[in-house]
């Protein structure tokens, strides 16, 4: 296992944890704000490990599974225990429920802000080179990521359509780039592809823009919408695989494996992290028995009707809905190894 392996596991790991924690800590503080009485926040999942330390009534504890970790509110699911969670008031459930759904969702937000605003914004009229392939045209010509494109064949490069049709004009052809690297201007000759490999373009890389620096508002605003449009596509994920728009292999869910595999070709690990906490607190708020969005769901006849689903059922459904969601994560995470995500290079 090399250096770099080895360090994106730690910081996938630690990220992966540190976004479940947050989830459970939304919990907690509002459970905590609405009088409700936790008596065990868990780093990890049983069996304990030791106890950290002990404040106000509750327990903090390191586990000896490090998968995340958990809030044991005091009467979960016990009526009859005063003080305790499913003793409070339906409505007070129903924040308590939510918080910890809403926590990954504003994370994700926090987290689109940081990334836009340590980005910044593209100068769309300037072209710079992201990847380059080995053995490609670009690559023997000696460019590199992160060279400015200036011109070719001495036209000048105002953005990545006008590149793209000049290389497109040229196929086999010698042509002449002239890029900027640092304070030195370079020219050489690359002679573009006219059947390049699969996932490879005619000369070899990929196109970006440099970035100039942006205002903390303008962050927020960008940040904000990025997190709301992802949102909005994993809501329309299923009606999109019906149309046709996806196909099964770019919406099948994955497993741990599946999003280490992700987060080792991503760029930045910001907005991986932007992606899963956001994924997180939707998924949570699914309707689905032992999820939050089944405790949810089953709140709400107390609201609209004022009668309360008996305790026995409800603890029953959450027991059933556990079970199969327990098989359904291992199915996941075992296609992980046996159908791997294919993902582009």
């Amino acid at each position: 296992m090399n250096s770099v392996f080895s360090i994106q596991l730690f910081q996938f790991i630690v990220g992966l944890i540190a976004l479940i924690l947050l989830h459970e800590f939304g919990h907690f503080i509002v459970a905590r704000l609405l009088k409700v009485e936790i008596e065990e926040f868990g780093i990890g999942f049983p069996p304990r490990m030791f106890k950290l330390f002990e404040a106000g009534g509750t327990e903090f504890t390191i586990n000896w599974i490090p998968l995340g970790g958990f809030v044991r509110p005091k009467g979960e699911n016990d009526p009859t225990v005063p003080g305790g969670l499913a003793a409070a008031s339906p409505w007070v459930r129903l924040g308590v429920l939510v918080a910890g759904p809403g926590m990954n969702l504003l994370i994700g937000v926090i987290l689109g802000v940081m990334l836009f605003y340590s980005l910044g914004d593209p100068i769309l009229n300037k072209v710079t080179i992201q990847r380059v392939a080995a053995q490609s045209p670009a690559a023997e010509s000696g460019l590199q990521a992160g060279d400015l494109i200036l011109a070719v064949n001495g036209e000048p490069i105002d953005g990545t359509q006008k590149l793209q049709n000049l290389i497109e004009a040229n196929l086999g052809k010698p042509t002449t780039v002239v890029y900027q690297r640092g304070d030195q201007t370079i020219t050489v000759i690359v002679t573009p592809r006219v059947s390049p490999p699969a996932n490879q373009g005619a000369v070899g890389i990929v196109l970006g823009h440099p970035m100039q620096p942006i205002g903390i508002g303008v962050a927020i605003s960008r940040g904000a919408g990025a997190a709301y449009d992802y949102g909005r596509s994993v809501l329309l994920l299923p009606i999109n695989m019906l149309r046709g728009q996806i196909t099964p292999q770019e919406g099948r869910p994955v497993g741990f494996k599946g999003m280490f595999d992700i987060y080792r070709e991503l760029q930045s690990p910001i907005f991986f992290f932007m992606v899963i906490s956001i994924s997180l607190g939707i998924f949570n708020l699914f309707p689905i028995p032992a999820l939050d969005g089944g405790r949810i769901l089953l709140t709400l006849p107390e609201i609209i009707v004022r009668r309360r689903i008996p305790p026995q059922y409800e603890n029953m459904i959450h027991l059933v809905g556990f079970t199969l969601l327990l098989i359904l994560i291992i199915y996941i995470n075992v296609q992980d190894f046996i159908n791997p995500l294919q993902l582009p290079h």
